[in-house]
């Protein structure tokens, strides 16, 4: 079993200018209290997390709608660290992808899990997307903070997976996973109707 998460804490790095991990006691046993409260403020884009449809799409679906079953179930894992630029369908294949994978991980080697915000990262073309969509992707995961470039306005591989019916997993820790067959355990938490929900993510041998 490898758990594949970053966490939700103050030394896991936020997207610049979004609302960082930090951690507060409402009642503390120290200060009389009978138990310890803490008080969280945070992004729940700072560890890993399922983006919302809502995220990229004023008045769509939120957290509180994202289903289960796409972050349940077999997951191909590739390791696409080589790759500087776009990442297109001939990567995606000579990596190991094939058309019946429903559950996608992808490793860049750029994931916050080091420490520190990448300054870049390799996301995938938005037409490589809409094919994996159309061909049965239920689900793209990445060790990066977005599945769109870092400068991306647009979130065109956002809006062709959600688009096609697929879900979002961002900022894994992919570092010490082989790639291959795996199978995969990340439930997005019931968050509310908000833009993205915390996860747990997990992978084990199949």
């Amino acid at each position: 079993m490898h758990d594949i998460s970053v966490p939700f804490d103050a030394g896991t790095p936020e997207w610049p200018g979004d609302t960082p991990f930090s951690c507060g006691w409402s009642w503390q046993m120290s200060g009389g209290a009978s138990v310890n409260i803490s008080r969280l403020t945070l992004s729940p884009h700072v560890g890993t997390h399922a983006d919302a449809p809502l995220h990229v799409r004023g008045g769509a679906a939120g957290a509180d709608r994202i289903p289960l079953a796409p972050f349940l179930g077999p997951a191909r894992v590739v390791d696409l660290s080589s790759v500087t630029g776009t990442i297109t369908l001939p990567h995606l294949q000579h990596a190991g992808y094939t058309v019946d994978a429903e559950r996608l991980l992808i490793r860049t080697g750029h994931t916050v899990a080091s420490g520190a915000f990448p300054g870049h990262w390799p996301s995938l073309a938005p037409d490589a997307a809409r094919a994996l969509a159309r061909a049965g992707l239920r689900l793209l995961g990445v060790d990066a903070p977005s599945v769109d470039d870092r400068e991306s306005k647009d979130l065109a591989v956002h809006h062709a997976l959600f688009d096609g019916g697929a879900f979002v997993l961002e900022n894994l820790d992919l570092r010490g996973v082989a790639p291959g067959e795996w199978e995969l355990l990340a439930l997005p938490m019931p968050m509310g109707a908000v833009d993205a929900a915390p996860v747990r993510a997990l992978l084990r041998k199949r």
